[in-house]
This record gives C-alpha cells, structure tokens and sequence, in this order.
C-alpha cells in the first residue's frame, strides 16, 4: 500500500537552493551518493561485530541503463526501515528552520552534519540531474520488510513497502534531458576516479545491455590504495613514485616528502611532496592554487583546499584525511574552523623542518630546491610572523667574501663576521655578480668585511621590515651614512677635501639640478671614483623600478652623488676648479661623473650618445 506524504516545513526551498545555488559541479551527485553508500557499510560493520549475520562482502555497485534511462546506485550496508528512510531523508527538512535557510540564500557557512555520506543535502544533490528518485532499502539485521521511497524533488514524496530481500539500498535516478553523458561508462569512471578513488570498499560498474542482459566489470574502478592512511614502511617507493606523478600529472620524481599522522587535538593523516622542480606552468604569482587534497573518512573534497596551507607553501603537492573535520553544507567550500588552523600550523611546521633537515644534511638536494621556489619561500618573512625566524634561517644570498655563484644562510653568514663588524651588512643590485664590484662596497672591502649580495628586489624589502636577525642589525650599503666603520685616514681626507673645494661641490649641484638630491666628497670610497646613495630609508633604484614596473606607487626619489676625493678623476676636477676653469667643464665633469655612478649602479645614463660625447672629450684634453 502505498502513501503520500508531504516534505517538511520549508524543504521545497532547501530544494530549490540545493539544486540552483549549492553546487557548480553535477558531477558530486555521485560522489555523494558513493559516500552514503560507503558510509551505510560502515554502520552494518560495526554491527557486524556483535552480529554476524550482517557481515557481508561488502561492495557498492553503480548500474548503468541507458535503455531505461536510469542508473543506480547500490550497497550492502545497513539499510533502512521505514521509520529511518523517512527521518533519515527527512534530514534537510528538519534542519530547515527559518535562520538555516536565511543562511543558506545569504551564501554564508553554516555546519553541516559532521558524518559523511548522512542523507540530507548531500542526497539531495542528486535532483541536480534526475526528474525523479527512488530508494528501495532493506534494514540488516532485521525481519522489518522493504521500504520504497519515491519523490520528483516537489512537494510530496511516496512510502510503499518493497521487494528487496538483501540487506542494503539501492538508489534509482530517472535522468533529466541532456544528461546522457552520465550514461557513458567512460564519464562514470572518471567521476569515481576522481572523487572516490581511495574509498575503502570495492565500486563496481555494472551497463545493462540488450533487453536485461548485465555485464560487470572485472575490476572495481578505484583503486582503494589510500597510501596515506597505511604506514609509511609498508608503502613501496614505487607507490610512492606513482601517487606522485598521480597528484602532479608532472611524470618528474618529488625531491622529498613528507608522510605523518597527527593525534591528539586535531587528528588527521597527511602525505606531502615537495617537487623537485617548478612545473612548467608554476607562477609564482598565483596565490590561490594550492594542489593539497583533502578528504574526509576516505571521500575526496576538493583538489585546492587554500586553507590548509599559508601562500607562500603553495607549491608543496599532497593529500591531508581529517576523521573530525567539519564542512560546509555544500562541501565545495571549508568552513572556517579552529580545526583548519590547526592542520595548517601542523603542517606548515612540519615543512619547515623537513627543508631546514634538508639544507642541513643535504645542501646539493637543498639549493635544487631553493633555485626553484627559493622566491616564493621568501614571501612567508612577512606574511607568516609565527614562523618568520624558520624562514629566514631557510633563505640563501650570495656574500662579498664568498665565492662568486655560492650561496650562505643568514646563519652562516652572521655566524662568519669578521673581527670588528658587528652589523649585517647587504648591497643591493640587478645581479650579484654586477654587484659584487659596486662602489658602494669600497669601504666593506677596506675594512675586511663581509656583505650580503642581494639580486632580488624582495630581498630589501625582507631586509627593511624585519631589520634584525637574531641580535644583528641589517645595514645597506646602497643608503646615506650606513653605520659601517670608517677609517681615520678617508675621513681626514674628506675633511680637506670639504675645506678647499666646497665651491666645486655646489657648482656641481647646480649644473646637475633635478638630476640628484646633492653632491658631497665621500669617506667611504677607496677604489671607486663616484656613488650614488639613497637616502637612509628610501628604497633603492632596483626597487624603485620594480615598483613602477607593477604599477605600483613608487616615489622617484633622488639620491645624493658622493665623490671619491683620491681618485684621479676627481682630483683632476678638483685640480681644474682650482684653476678656474668656465662653468662648461665643470658641467661636463659633473656629467661625466654621474653618468659613471649610474653605470656602476646598473643603470644607463638617460643620454647616451651625449655621455659617450663627453668621455671623449675630456679624453682628448692634454691636461
């Protein structure tokens, strides 16, 4: 006999949301509903311990008929009576109360229920696809008879007793128009593949042929080889390798990873890669991708979980299986919880301290990974505070007492200072190796110190904001009156110079205008016959060119042109200006001096037909 019956309050809208708003993607009807089924064996097993009768070969079968334009869905498991298919596919109507579903049009996250694959909205997905929906169900363990439930997704829904005589459910779904390809064995075997490849009980896949004629598959389609959950010395290295180049689709060997579990406040499993080497279409602008896994009691969520790892981590490759993490009613989209903060402390320490065990015992291993995402690394300094001092002990630049192309931690550089220098000194440049013969470093190189070689504009920035490293303060050498030692002799030369030819300074300012903030005799050039310096907290031209480059606003900042009083240019220009030459040849010496400062600073003079003009004509001159 059989009865209609009609939804709950407010289902018909809960409906409605489901089937237009919750979901971008048909295709997780069927996940959802491989989730309840696993689930259903998960119950009937745990009775099965104190009841034998209900054990079973458990399986979970999906039947296509495209002649009758259905396909189901079947299981082994628990099963329903009456009462339970009723409360249990009932779930979304008596969560639909007023506040839920003012929640639910407002797009906002709300919990859902914690067990996957429970009936209610996930069950529900399954109208995104089928004009119709019928649960046969036979309750294990009972002598309850079959129950028959039938509804269309309106207002009503039907009970009639059934005729399954095997403990479990089956599900039919009469296709809507233009679904056909979900009666394709090849579309239903890429959904399982991918979404429900590591549930833990075998999918078949069964095509109803000519008139009721069936024909299963051999094998189940996934492959129930949930690597991350087994422990980690009864996985192979091919195994390994092979989920690998699964996650990646890079066919490239990890450089390491990463395989734990986590007890106590947060129970998850987690099995992460770091790449040996950025795929070709790696940026590392992009912030948002992130190819971690996640599941949940062995059902695939999502391929980009953005929250279970900080931006700067973006390139490590995983999965991570939380037992107690909540979702969101849709479960495309993590709900914000303390649970999700805490999996991404876990695992961002645990990366941390594999590439810092990386560097220390194997540093060739190390540098392959750091001249790939070395970059990208750099962004956690100011972004992740927690663990600032982790990642700078993870970065490597290049030193002025080096060797060119080698590269050293701050902690081996600071380590390393030479006798007297108590400051982190660092020169900025397009290049070390350009840099390394800077001007600016005369006075480092007089006094036997050491300075970092920073070529990446990122590098000053780190620099700027975070100031010191342990106890150490960071000095650039590309600003005015660093607080770097000076010698007595240059700045006795200095002096002298400042006393007889002052009138040679503010002659060159002026015939140089806008062009510099000043021009002043130096006390740190020795080898070098000019500078240019910015001012103390201003960024440097390097930076002030990435700046504009991203349109960012940058201020054009002048700098102030210092000069090396014993070197034989200035001397000779000094010598000239005692003499009382015209203003023209101090102009051209003033040209001349700061287009070499521009070049040594990496950069061309902004005439270069008129500075290699001047050059030979002051080449030219006897005197």
């Amino acid at each position: 006999m059989s009865e209609t019956r009609t939804f709950r309050t407010e289902v018909r809208k809960v409906l409605d949301l489901v089937v237009h708003s919750l979901y971008t993607n048909k295709d997780i009807f069927l996940r959802e509903l491989i989730s309840n089924a696993s689930d259903a064996i998960d119950k009937a097993r745990f009775e099965s311990l104190t009841n034998a009768e209900i054990a079973q070969k458990w399986r979970i079968a999906i039947e296509i008929d495209k002649k009758g334009g259905e396909i189901r869905i079947s299981d082994n498991g628990i099963g329903m009576n009456a009462a339970e298919i009723d409360e249990n596919i009932g779930t979304i109507a008596k969560s639909g109360t007023k506040a839920f579903l003012e929640k639910l049009a407002e797009n906002k996250e709300v919990s859902a229920p914690e067990l996957i694959g429970q009936f209610g909205v996930g069950f529900y997905s399954a109208f995104m696809v089928a004009e119709e929906i019928t649960v046969e169900s036979k309750r294990a363990g009972t002598a309850d008879p079959a129950v028959l439930w039938r509804s269309k997704g309106e207002e009503s829904y039907e009970l009639s007793e059934g005729s399954r005589k095997d403990q479990g459910t089956e599900i039919r779904l009469r296709l809507k128009p233009n679904n056909d390809d979900y009666f394709e064995a090849w579309k239903i075997k890429d959904i399982v593949r991918k979404y429900s490849d590591f549930i833990e009980y075998p999918i078949h896949l069964v095509e109803t042929g000519k008139g009721s004629q069936k024909e299963e598959a051999e094998k189940p389609l996934n492959s129930m080889k949930a690597l991350w959950t087994r422990k980690p010395e009864d996985v192979s290295e091919e195994d390994y390798s092979q989920f690998y180049t699964h996650l990646s689709h890079f066919g490239k060997d990890a450089l390491s990873r990463i395989h734990f579990s986590a007890e106590g406040t947060s129970n998850f499993k987690a099995l992460l890669y770091i790449p040996a080497e950025a795929p070709p279409f790696f940026m590392p602008q992009d912030l948002k991708k992130r190819d971690i896994h996640l599941y949940v009691k062995r059902v695939f969520i999502t391929d980009s979980c953005e929250e279970l790892l900080p931006d700067y981590l973006r390139f490590v490759k995983g999965v991570v299986e939380s037992e107690d993490l909540p979702l969101n009613i849709s479960r495309e989209m993590l709900q914000r919880n303390p649970q999700i903060e805490k999996i991404n402390r876990n695992l961002t320490r645990k990366i941390l301290s594999e590439l810092s065990s990386m560097m220390e015992k194997n540093r060739d291993k190390y540098l392959s990974f750091y001249a790939n995402f070395g970059r990208v690394m750099k962004e956690g300094v100011n972004s992740d505070f927690q663990n600032r001092e982790k990642i700078l002990d993870l970065l490597l630049f290049e030193t002025l007492n080096g060797e060119p192309g080698k590269l050293s931690s701050l902690k081996e550089f600071s380590e390393k200072l030479p006798p007297g220098q108590d400051k982190l000194y660092f020169a900025v440049g397009d290049d070390p190796r350009q840099t390394r013969k800077s001007p600016v470093l005369d006075s480092a190189r007089k006094n036997a110190f050491d300075a970092l070689l920073l070529g990446d504009p990122i590098d000053e920035y780190i620099f700027q904001t975070v100031m010191k490293y342990k106890d150490k303060s960071f000095v650039s050498l590309n600003q005015e009156n660093p607080e770097i030692s000076k010698s007595a002799e240059l700045e006795e030369i200095k002096k002298e110079a400042d006393k007889k030819h002052s009138k040679l300074l503010e002659a060159m300012k002026k015939s140089l205008g806008d062009k510099v903030k000043d021009v002043r005799f130096s006390d740190r050039l020795v080898s070098s016959p000019c500078c240019l310096l910015a001012d103390k907290f201003a960024p440097s031209r390097q930076m002030e060119r990435i700046m504009k480059a991203m349109k960012m606003d940058a201020p054009d900042s002048k700098r102030t042109l210092e000069l090396n009083p014993s070197h034989p240019i200035v001397r000779k220009l000094c010598a000239k200006s005692s003499e009382g030459k015209d203003d023209a040849t101090i102009a051209n010496f003033a040209e001349l001096l700061y287009g070499l400062a521009l070049v040594a600073d990496g950069e061309a003079p902004p005439d270069g037909a008129a500075f290699v003009e001047n050059i030979s004509a002051l080449l030219s001159q006897n005197n």
